[in-house]
């Protein structure tokens, strides 16, 4: 039991959203998780999934492309948390590839039992693994931002997917079952205790803190994260918006439960993600002596975190270089001569 659920403040709600009604602007300008009541209420899945489990496996099975898709298969001891194994350099469930009707039809016979396994199918494209599922399951994204998305499904029973932050703003489509969220803004990374940057149980960086046993004496810091935590309950038919890098765990609550989110960024295209910044930063400025931190810190402040025009405003504009709003020309320029630099 998540130690926050029935404790944190409930994400903001929107009553009854029509499917071509979803405030996207209003979202976005607000940057906070919302939840949109019954906004995918009309999906032939959530319909099915309501009848019964079995009504939703078979929707699925009607549109398995037949590609082998990542299944994790947990004993029932870890009880549906995918995580670490006591070493912390390892994980606590195994992987590999199957068709989804094989999955599929090993987890009905099992569905609402105890001592079952946790299944766990996670972050599969719809397009490339369920072909024609979009065409009777979607939302209408009918919005300049989603120009680049990417649609998703994830699948299982009772499991649970510590916490962690994604790079893109995220609209997830609760289908099957129920789904608790708790979402954290991203001020909160210290007091969640990141674990290790690999392995990771998802691809992602995970919270090392047990939501439902938290050991305060180790991650003392947990109690300022509850203090800022929001809980978003979600029914099959309802939809959550929540920003860009805010952290967010999840607990699938039903015995049979899926889940479809679109992942998207408003940045364009040619920027490279920050992770690889993050990397590089530990390899050249983490370690440096403090006065020396302190000084390429003002740097990146008034290069990189401050007001973008600032730096190049004083030069003529031909001798602006990289300090000029960056374009696709611009990126490709700036990435060889990083790639030179690395490779010397």
């Amino acid at each position: 039991m998540n130690i926050l659920a029935g404790a944190a403040p409930a994400v903001r709600t929107i009553e009854d959203v029509a499917p071509d009604a979803i405030p996207f602007d209003r979202l976005m300008a607000d940057q906070q998780p919302v939840i949109l009541k019954g906004g995918a209420a009309d999906w032939p899945l959530v319909r099915a999934g309501l009848a019964s489990a079995d009504a939703a496996m078979d929707l699925l099975q009607r549109f398995d492309g037949g590609r082998p898709v990542v299944t994790f298969t947990g004993a029932p001891e870890i009880e549906g948390r995918f995580f670490y194994d006591d070493s912390v350099t390892g994980l606590n469930f195994t992987g590999r590839r199957e068709p989804l009707t094989a999955l599929l039809d090993t987890m009905r016979p099992r569905i609402g039992e105890a001592a079952a396994p946790s299944f766990y199918v996670g972050s599969t494209d719809l397009d490339a693994y369920l072909p024609g599922f979009r065409a009777e399951n979607d939302l209408r994204l009918d919005h300049p931002m989603f120009e680049r998305y990417l649609a998703s499904i994830w699948i299982g029973n009772r499991t649970t997917a510590s916490c962690h932050y994604d790079m893109s703003h995220n609209l997830a489509v609760c289908a099957v079952g129920r789904r608790r969220f708790t979402l954290f803004p991203p001020d909160q990374v210290a007091n969640l205790y990141p674990g290790p940057l690999e392995p990771t149980p998802g691809g992602q960086v995970v919270s090392m803190v047990d939501f439902a046993a938290p050991d305060f004496d180790r991650h003392p810091g947990f109690r300022d994260a509850m203090a800022a935590a929001q809980v978003a309950e979600m029914e099959a038919g309802d939809l959550l918006f929540y920003p860009a890098m805010w952290w967010h765990h999840v607990e699938a609550l039903a015995p049979f439960n899926v889940l479809v989110n679109y992942w998207w960024n408003t940045s364009p295209a040619w920027l490279d993600t920050p992770q690889l910044t993050l990397l590089h930063g530990l390899l050249s400025l983490r370690d440096r002596p403090a006065p020396e931190k302190a000084a390429w810190k003002a740097l990146f402040d008034y290069y990189v975190f401050g007001d973008p025009d600032r730096a190049a405003a004083h030069l003529p504009e031909a001798a602006r270089g990289p300090l000029a709003p960056i374009d696709a020309t611009a990126a490709r320029r700036l990435r060889a001569q990083l790639l030179h630099r690395l490779n010397r």
